[in-house]
Order: structure tokens, then sequence, then C-alpha cells
């Protein structure tokens, strides 16, 4: 076994990262969030990388959370500090600027809930168990998760989950919209592998620009939103992919894009 907490290789434009903590549910101590951020750092620099795919050591567990040893015995200011580090750490992912794809195999609770959701997309296996159960534990979600899930499932269903702390399905969180898709474990990896060559298949700056204009714009007003698409818009007419993915369109071939 690797002493890394976190490995990571690319094949064929995807990076795959994978948290390796299988004995311990793969939890989220501070190594395994220091790695996270070592190895999202070399990724953002990386061209070769294309699209992400974040998983979780072994079939038990995505992320079973944090790691408890380290949380009981933090200080007020301690857990203000790991509340931050933590956010960055996710922001990094939400905002690498790059398609991130969480392939949930198993437990993805608390901080493991809260790392797939800074994901772009997030595929689940049938027996995927998600839920932010910090308040059984006297404290809340502190890597974004009070402001992540509201967004992505709404305010009541964010509070239900929140408050009562209990775990839901993966079919439960493809319903209410927390999850993308839901597949056999022995699907999960080729699901996301299948729909990572499906962006990679369009103009990297487009994808890159698409996910901007959402990000974004979902804080913005819609009024200031449609101003800032626009002028991203405008920003892919510059592009030398743009004008190979008309080109292409029109001689009915399949575009040849470079990133440019």
């Amino acid at each position: 076994m690797s002493d890394e907490y976190v490995l990571f290789e690319k094949r064929e434009g995807i990076g795959y990262v994978t948290i390796n903590r299988p004995d311990k549910l793969n939890a989220l101590n501070d190594r395994v969030m220091r790695e996270l951020r070592q190895v999202f750092t070399r990724i953002a620099d990386d061209d070769e990388v294309k699209v992400v795919i974040l998983t979780g050591a072994g079939e038990k567990a995505f992320v079973a959370g944090a790691d408890i040893h380290e949380l009981s015995v933090q200080t007020p200011v301690e857990g203000k500090t790991r509340s931050q580090y933590g956010q960055d750490v996710l922001n990094l992912i939400e905002r690498l600027g790059k398609p991130v794809i969480a392939a949930i195999n198993g437990y993805a609770l608390g901080g493991g809930c809260e790392l797939a959701m800074a994901c772009t997309l997030r595929i689940a296996s049938e027996n995927a168990k998600l839920g932010q159960p910090e308040v059984k534990l006297g404290i809340i979600p502190g890597y974004g998760g009070t402001q992540r899930l509201p967004r992505l499932v709404g305010k009541g269903r964010a509070m239900e989950l929140i408050l009562t702390g209990e775990m839901i399905s993966a079919e439960e969180a493809h319903r209410i919209g927390l999850v993308n898709h839901v597949t056999s474990p022995e699907e999960l990896m080729p699901t996301a592998e299948r729909i990572a060559r499906q962006i990679m298949a369009n103009a990297p700056l487009a994808v890159r620009f698409a996910m901007e204009a959402v990000h974004h714009g979902m804080e913005m007003p819609q009024d200031e939103a449609m101003p800032y698409e626009a002028t991203l818009f405008g920003l892919c007419c510059t592009t030398e992919d743009m004008r190979e993915g008309m080109r292409a369109f029109l001689e009915k071939r399949k575009a040849r894009f470079q990133g440019k």
C-alpha cells in the first residue's frame, strides 16, 4: 500500500484522484487535506489533464467524513482555522477551471459529502449513502456544506438534511438533485469515464467559460449575470476553437479542438 493518502494518475486526458485511506473509510484528516491541495494545484497547471475523476479507495466509502480523532481535541481557534483551510481546498476544486467528476463508491458523509458537492458533477453507486451528520457530533458542516447544499437541492431539503443529520440513499440523492446519475457499483467508473470523454470531445475553452458563467452567475442577480454571460460568449468568439467548431459543423466533420 502506498504511503500517500491522495493518489494521482492520468490516462488519455483524464486525471484520476483517489483518496487512499480505505482502512479509515478514507476519512479526511489534515494530511489528506494538504495532499488534496497539492494534487489539485498541480492538476490546475497540467495541460494534459482535461477532466478529473475523484473517488475513494476500496468499495465501502468515497469519504466517510472527517477524522474524529482530530476534531475531538480542537480548540475554537483551531476549529475555525481547520474549517477555513478545508473551505479553501474545496474552493480550489470547485474553481479548478476543469470539470471534476465525483465517483461516489459508498459513504459520502460530512466532509465527504461536502467534497462531492465541490465537484462539478456527482455519479453515485447504488450502495452510496450521503449526508451531513455533523449535528450529531455537536458541530455543523464546516467545509462549505451549509452553503453548497441549499444551492444544489434547495433551502428546505438542505435544512432537513443538515438539521436531522440523517443519511439518504443514492436514489433519494438523485431524486432531489444532489447527484447526477446512479449506477451499479461495476458501472460507476465506466460511467464517470464516459461522461468525462463526452466533455473532452468539446472545445476546452468553451467548457471552461461555461463553467465560469454558471459558477459566478449563480452568485449574481440575473440582470447582472446576463451581461457576464455575454462577455464570456464574446471571449469564445476570439478563439481558434470557435472557428474550428463552426467550420467542422459546416463541413460535416468532427472538430479538432486545440484549446486555443
